[in-house]
């Protein structure tokens, strides 16, 4: 059994799950707004549920819910959840989007999602990676439909793509009237080309703000942007 992935405050298993903890989902979980204080998060694919657990130690969110698809990985969320300080707080549900949003009347004052990346055509031998990684397990349409339905009048919806897709899901977005408020460009180094956009959207249209965080000057030498996000949680920030 491999060793869990330690943070600060919490402490996660990753070995049943397909998609380990990395550097979007740590980065989501971090640089989410939290400044309205929501009452109830939601979590779209939690995997490991790192995202629910940083925004259970950030917040003071009463109801943090996770939504997981894939067997092993629904089951190790719940068990990281169990035995996190915040497990009063923290509940997974074993579902789809499409089915959560259709059962749930419930509304979220924050949504949060690291969305399966690759659209591309091929596919590994691992079936749960490729669910975890692969666009056609969730869609941006299907996600940004479920979202539109499940998120407060106030509420806000905050997700991680490959910088190359931001168009597509921004032009989604607005045809549920979910507007970009806040925008986040993330590069490895100061030499590489953007890799990942962090967007907020929110069902008011207005300016959006957007910032650019280099990760690293050179090999793991971090910069003062990303240590500041990242350093309430990483042991050796």
């Amino acid at each position: 059994m491999s060793k869990p992935f330690q943070f600060k405050e919490f402490s996660i298993n990753q070995d049943k799950c397909a998609m380990k903890i990395g550097t979007d989902g740590v980065l989501l979980g971090a640089w989410t707004p939290t400044t309205q204080n929501p009452f109830s998060v939601l979590d779209i694919g939690s995997g490991t549920g790192v995202i629910a657990l940083m925004l259970a130690q950030r917040s003071s969110a009463e109801v943090i819910d996770a939504i997981e698809i894939d067997d092993n990985a629904y089951e190790q969320c719940v068990d990281n959840f169990e035995q996190s300080p915040w497990r009063d707080r923290l509940f997974c549900y074993h579902a789809s989007i499409q089915e959560f949003a259709e059962e749930i009347d419930d509304e979220y004052d924050l949504i949060v999602c690291n969305p399966p990346f690759y659209s591309e055509d091929y596919k590994t031998e691992n079936a749960s990676r490729d669910l975890a990684r692969f666009q056609d397990a969730m869609p941006f349409e299907h996600l940004v439909i479920c979202v539109s339905k499940l998120l407060s009048k106030n509420g806000l919806f905050s997700v991680v793509v490959p910088f190359s897709e931001t168009t597509k899901l921004i032009e989604l977005a607005q045809k549920v009237n979910l507007y970009p408020n806040k925008r986040l460009n993330v590069k490895g180094n100061p030499t590489a080309e953007i890799k990942r956009s962090y967007i907020t959207f929110s069902f008011e249209n207005k300016r959006i703000i957007t910032k650019e965080l280099i990760i690293e000057t050179e090999r793991h030498q971090f910069t003062e942007d990303y240590i500041a996000l990242t350093k309430d949680f990483y042991l050796k920030m």
